[in-house]
């Protein structure tokens, strides 16, 4: 379980929310037993979409964060609701290459600096909200910020890191998202900018134990930060055998036809948690009849 900590500077002009996602990213590599570099790249995607999934309101509103590019991890996807609740994915969980110039796991190099970052806001409209925008560089932190900046105007301050031990173990992860909104002066932002230039990467304060809270305050000190809210997100699916048979439904009548055709039993895997449903020949010709004439 995550914890998640939002402060707000005592005049309202600006907000910083932290998260502590040790547990959650453990998780991810529990699940789908990733490489050290994809459990960072994916880490950070998962991270981040938590952060931003708790911005929404409404409690059906989830986000959808998605990234394609020429990396070798191929797409990443991480989906997170209004309680910053999440689940991700990747299509290549195992990438081997070698560290970065700095001696760091090389995420921009596994996830790739040519392709895009979606973001997808399903707000319980009638259609959802998608922005689009090119990587900056395939760190995801940098990315996230282009984001705000370009498709929504909110000057945004995103970090994001996940440290992997030797065993492939997550000793710590997590991130924060500083931002200003529309009226705050320049003694603001340049206190926040000095705030981060003095602090230390994230995940190696987390790493020592310093809590979100405490980081919060660092990020606004100096602007009579007060807690906003917190939460406690974890990874959590929401698959089901209902979902699954809607999906199977969906490719249409003549290809469960065929699988009918084939006798034997279907079994569907969930991209997210890896749950596996099995489907009897019955079963697929009921879904089959439900999909309509051929």
């Amino acid at each position: 379980m995550g914890n998640l900590y939002r402060a707000i500077s005592a005049d309202g002009s600006a907000f910083a929310a932290v998260i502590d996602a040790g547990d959650i990213v453990s998780e991810i590599e529990k699940i789908h037993r990733t490489s050290a570099v994809v459990t960072a790249g994916l880490g950070r995607l998962t991270i981040a979409a938590s952060l931003m999934g708790y911005l929404l309101k409404g409690d059906e509103s989830s986000i959808t964060l998605r990234i394609d590019a020429d990396g070798l991890t191929g797409q990443l996807v991480a989906v997170a609701d209004s309680m910053g609740n999440v689940k991700s994915c990747v299509s290549n969980p195992v990438v081997e290459i070698p560290l970065n110039s700095s001696g760091k796991l090389d995420v921009s190099g596994a996830v790739g600096k040519n392709g895009t970052l979606s973001v997808i806001k399903d707000l319980g409209m009638r259609e959802p909200y998608v922005g689009v925008i090119p990587l900056v560089s395939g760190e995801i932190a940098e990315d996230v910020a282009s984001y705000y900046a370009t498709s929504e105007q909110i000057p945004t301050v995103c970090a994001l890191g996940v440290l992997v031990d030797t065993d492939l173990s997550v000793k710590s992860a997590g991130g924060f998202l500083v931002q200003l909104l529309p009226f705050a002066d320049e003694k603001c932002i340049d206190r926040i900018e000095k705030n981060i230039a003095e602090m230390r990467p994230v995940s190696a304060l987390l790493a020592d134990g310093v809590t979100t809270e405490e980081i919060a305050n660092m990020l606004l000190d100096g602007l009579e930060p007060n807690e906003l809210d917190k939460s406690s997100p974890k990874y959590k699916c929401d698959c089901s055998r209902q979902r699954t048979e809607k999906v199977l439904i969906s490719i249409g009548r003549q290809e469960l036809d065929s699988i009918v055709a084939e006798g034997k039993n279907t079994e569907v895997s969930c991209h997210f948690c890896g749950k596996k449903y099995v489907f009897t020949p019955a079963e697929i010709k009921r879904l089959a009849e439900s999909a309509g004439e051929k």
